[in-house]
């Protein structure tokens, strides 16, 4: 049995997920750029090499790529990029087997919010733009 749906508004969701997927990163990384000094603070907290170019990835990661699969361009390899940079969040910040209470719970939860998340770039991914994109003009 066909799914037929929203078979001819596919593009259109495609849009509105691309957006939807990407609008924590946007706004986490439009915040993480106005206060870089904050972000740099929190990589050196996650003992992450060289603090200050971790940080610059996080900024590019989340405000520019995310931005860039806002508006379609280069879905596919950017999707694939936000799944990686996603799941690798997952375990650098939300660490939930080693901690125990309320922390326990809220990085748990924020864990396997991460790991749904990066699921829904690599279908993302595989599926592509669809036409109300740059990669498609």
């Amino acid at each position: 049995m066909r799914y037929t749906l929203l078979d001819n508004q596919k593009d259109a969701v495609l849009l509105v997920a691309r957006i939807l997927m990407v609008i924590l990163f946007v706004w986490g990384g439009w915040g993480k750029l106005i206060g870089f000094s904050g972000t740099v603070a929190m990589t050196t907290g996650l003992s992450l090499p060289i603090p200050t170019v971790a940080a610059i990835v996080v900024v590019v990661v989340e405000f520019f790529v995310g931005i860039a699969v806002a508006i379609g361009f280069l879905t596919r390899p950017l999707a694939l990029l936000l799944a990686a940079y996603t799941l690798a969040t997952a375990f650098i910040g939300h660490h939930y087997w080693t901690m125990t209470g309320d922390a326990h719970v809220a990085n748990m939860i924020n864990f396997y919010k991460n790991v749904s998340i990066t699921g829904g770039f690599l279908l993302l991914c595989i599926t592509g733009p669809g036409k109300y994109s740059v990669d498609r003009k």
